[in-house]
This record gives C-alpha cells, sequence and structure tokens, in this order.
C-alpha cells in the first residue's frame, strides 16, 4: 500500500511540474509579462468597444505595452483605460491615442502616435488626444442606410418606359 501511495504522488508532481513549465510558456509566449515594469498613462474614450484589459499598446505596430485596467469615470461618463508602456520611450506630451481593429474579425488595441513637443510624457499622466473606437456595425448600418435612402429617392423620379420587344417580321413560322 506504501508503494502504492508513493507513485500516485510522484506521478502527481510529475504532472504539476509540466504543467507549470506549459503555463511558464505560454505566458512567455504571448507577450504578456507577470512583472509590470514601465510607465502607467492614462487616456479617456467616448467607447472603447471591445478592447480588453490585456490588449496591446503599439507605437509604429511595434507592442510598447499593453492595457492594465479600464473603468468608468462617474462624473464624465468616459471610459478611462490605464496603460503600462516601455519605461524606455520618452513619449512626448502631445501624443494621442487611438483604439484600432487588428482587422475585420480581429482584436482591438491602441496605436500611440508621437507627436512634436518638447515636455516628456512621466509616471501617472494623461494623454490627452484620443481617438475612440470605430463601431464596423454602425458604419454598415449607415451605409445600409443610405443606400435604401438613395434608391427610394430613385425609385420616386420617373423612370424611362421600357422598350418595347421586338416582335418577328414577316414570313411564316415554318
Amino acid at each position: 500500500m506504501q508503494k502504492r501511495s508513493l507513485a500516485e504522488l510522484m506521478t502527481g508532481a510529475i504532472v504539476l511540474a509540466v504543467a507549470a513549465v506549459f503555463l511558464v510558456y505560454a505566458v512567455a509566449g504571448s507577450g504578456r509579462s507577470l512583472t509590470s515594469s514601465g510607465i502607467a498613462l492614462t487616456a479617456r474614450f467616448d467607447r472603447i468597444d471591445g478592447l480588453a484589459a490585456g490588449a496591446d499598446v503599439r507605437l509604429a505596430g511595434v507592442k510598447i505595452g499593453q492595457v492594465v485596467a479600464q473603468r468608468i469615470d462617474p462624473e464624465s461618463f468616459l471610459a478611462v483605460l490605464t496603460l503600462r508602456v516601455d519605461a524606455g520611450l520618452r513619449l512626448p506630451a502631445d501624443t494621442s491615442a487611438e483604439i484600432q481593429s487588428e482587422g475585420l474579425l480581429g482584436g482591438k488595441y491602441v496605436a500611440l502616435v508621437p507627436g512634436g513637443s518638447e515636455r516628456i510624457l512621466r509616471d501617472g499622466q494623461e494623454i490627452t488626444i484620443t481617438q475612440s473606437a470605430v463601431s464596423l456595425e454602425s458604419l454598415l448600418g449607415r451605409f445600409i442606410f443610405s443606400v435604401t435612402e438613395m434608391n427610394q429617392q430613385r425609385g420616386g423620379e420617373q423612370q424611362p418606359a421600357p422598350a418595347p420587344a421586338p416582335q418577328p417580321q414577316g414570313g411564316t413560322p415554318q
């Protein structure tokens, strides 16, 4: 009985060790980090459709950080994002933040566009120039509405009468 119990204990320990190795590999491969190095910046948006904590923060298409928190400002009802970005970057104070989509069906990320100011953003400061997420559903709805409205307006105009179908000329059927 003691031998069997020891074998089960060793098997369980090996399974846990393999699971821990896979967890470390998954975290390292995802680009996420367990440390919180970098500077924290905040940005306010009208809407952040589909953007969640853990989303990338990119500069010129290169990941430089991630979204670490999101909340609603109870006074302005704006979405407030907390971003953690690489401390080695010296972002100008007039840097702008835009929520962009990775593709038609892809996720969303925050794109930073540096400005030209001499002042540099410091830890805890706010990015004041922002552009909210564009809702694909809203754009499609507007497009469909405008096409429908245009077709209805054309339907109200006088359409030219269709030309009469050509009639067979002379001759008898054979």
